[in-house]
């Protein structure tokens, strides 16, 4: 059974119910509110600690230099090669032009002025190391004059004025640099082992040919005092036995006297250290 409705506005007991509500609302509200605030005023904010924020250091960068540009250099002075050596049989211009760049004294240029230079070179050497001088084969200037000795108490003894007749033959031996020579040897040495081993000899056995005859020289005694002398035949012996059993090249030396003698092994003590030496 349906009740008759009331009009809305007429109902107190709805009015009041909503007032309640409201203060109820407000009430909750602003209770939520105080507790908030207190809560904002009672705890306290900590402070921020804003922790500083280390970089790493920035790598620098390399800095690669540019390339400075070039200095200019002075050319480097023309270097010329040494010339190639002819053959053995046409090697007489080549080697007396050289030659004469050492030594071009009259006395010295007429004994280079002789074909087949290098051939007769290595004959005569293989000569003196026997301790034999081969004139005809390499012909140096002859003594002037003849042959000088003195008779005294009955006996032959060998002037001393024969020694000066080997004088432009000693000074154009003398006058030759030993260091020039010993560069022209090695610079020549192709053409040398060329011409010794024609005789059969090995490279090493020329190098032992060459400082033999070296030896012999200096291996030659100084004879000071009057040297007597013996004349069985034609020919002129030395009285002294221990000085006619020296080698022919030696006696030949003791007939040039003892000052020649020694500007002789001057010059082959010379040429052997500068041979040994290059």
């Amino acid at each position: 059974m349906n009740r008759p409705r009331k009009p809305s506005g007429s109902n107190p007991t709805l009015i009041i119910g909503a007032l309640a509500a409201v203060a109820i609302i407000v009430g909750i509200i602003y209770q939520s509110q105080s507790t908030l605030n207190e809560d904002l005023e009672l705890t306290p904010i900590p402070e921020q600690v804003v922790e500083p924020v280390i970089q790493a250091p920035a790598t620098p960068e390399a800095v690669i230099p540019s390339a400075p540009e070039p200095e200019l250099q002075p050319e480097p002075p023309l270097v010329s090669k040494p010339p190639e050596l002819p053959g053995l049989d046409d090697s007489d211009d080549f080697i007396r032009e050289r030659l004469l760049l050492i030594n071009d004294k009259q006395e010295f240029s007429r004994w280079v002025t002789t074909d087949d230079l290098i051939r007769r070179t290595a004959s005569y050497l293989d000569g003196l190391s026997n301790g034999v001088i081969l004139s005809k084969v390499f012909p140096l200037t002859p003594p002037e004059g003849k042959f000088a000795t003195h008779k005294s108490d009955g006996s032959t003894w060998l002037n001393a004025g024969n020694y000066e007749r080997y004088d432009s033959t000693i000074s154009a031996i003398t006058s030759l640099d030993m260091a020039s020579m010993a560069k022209m040897f090695h610079f020549t040495r192709p053409l040398l082992e060329s011409a010794f081993s024609e005789m059969g000899y090995n490279p090493r056995q020329m190098d032992g040919i060459i400082l033999q005859a070296i030896d012999v020289i200096l291996a030659t005694p100084i004879i000071v005092e009057p040297i007597k002398l013996s004349r069985e035949s034609v020919v002129y012996k030395f009285a002294d036995p221990a000085l006619e059993a020296l080698l022919p090249m030696q006696k030949q030396l003791l007939r040039t006297g003892p000052e020649n003698t020694k500007r002789l092994q001057k010059q082959a003590l010379a040429l052997q250290q500068a041979l040994l030496n290059p």
